[in-house]
């Protein structure tokens, strides 16, 4: 009984705040900021990987981003992020690529403001702190994302010599696919955590986000997946929006998974203000 009241009240706890602190509102913003830099991160990125000698970067930079996807949703904006990636830039190694990085830190700014409503802490970092903490989370995903696709490259080739040297891994190889899949969902599972740690002020110790984490990822694949069902049996996006829907569908559905990160930081919150009143009471 008492664990059914210790979930009840962290749970209205949670949604409470997140309703009074305007959790839809931000959920707007950070699902526009998050589509206003991708692009810019994307563009970085390859820039910056061609510079250094990955020129596949594009093409694995988008199934990164996008495997995770519900196809219906991810298809239409990855056929436009590529078009756009696979322009050529000779002015990108100077001023624009500074730019480009610099537009994509505001999508961590934008997590940054949301953790820290959810985590209800007021922010005493100074401005070009955070600014260059969040070009660091930029530039270190798209060092990440480098070497992921220097891997995958290699993958095969690190896949055919090990089952020559031990024909009983060959079961377990699967496929360039599947790698993918896997390496995507590990980026995401390390860059919740990352943000959760260091983005919103104060100090976290693992085992206090662990539960927002859990619940962002299970809410993630229900709501993308029930959003994808609505879309390939009710919607109307198409006929309404016309040559609009593929990027409403994204805005849709980037505030819907906005909401559930928001609603995670939110639950750890929650969390920890129940064990601290019953710590307070129990003294």
């Amino acid at each position: 009984m008492r664990k059914i009241v210790a979930v009840r009240r962290v749970l209205a706890d949670m949604l409470g705040h997140f309703y009074d602190d305007d959790g839809w509102s931000m959920a707007s913003h950070l699902a526009i900021t998050a589509l206003m830099a991708l692009f810019p991160f994307l563009i970085f990125a390859t820039t910056l990987a061609s510079f250094f000698g990955a020129q596949a970067f594009a093409d694995t930079a988008v199934h990164l981003v996008f495997d995770t996807w519900p196809d219906e949703i991810a298809d239409p904006i990855a056929r436009e992020v590529v078009n756009v990636l696979t322009v050529q830039r000779t002015d990108l190694l100077t001023y624009g690529v500074l730019l480009a990085g610099f537009f994509a830190s505001n999508g961590i700014e934008a997590l940054r403001t949301s953790l820290n409503r959810a985590y209800r802490v007021t922010e005493t970092r100074s401005f070009l702190y955070r600014r260059i903490q969040s070009i660091a989370f930029v530039l270190i995903a798209t060092i990440g994302f480098v070497a992921i696709s220097v891997l995958l490259v290699l993958a095969p080739l690190i896949g055919r010599f090990a089952v020559a040297q031990a024909e009983w891994l060959a079961p377990y190889m699967g496929t360039i696919t599947l790698w993918r899949i896997v390496i995507a969902s590990a980026v995401i599972v390390l860059g919740l955590i990352a943000v959760h740690m260091w983005l919103p002020a104060g100090r976290r110790r693992f085992v206090q986000i662990v539960p927002g984490i859990i619940f962002t990822l299970i809410g993630w694949l229900i709501g993308s997946t029930v959003f994808a069902t609505y879309l390939d049996h009710f919607s109307s996006y198409v006929t309404t929006y016309a040559g609009l829907a593929s990027i409403m569908i994204a805005v849709v559905f980037l505030y819907i998974i906005s909401a559930i990160f928001i609603l995670g930081g939110e639950l750890n919150a929650s969390i920890r203000r129940y064990l601290e009143a019953r710590a307070r009471v129990g003294s």
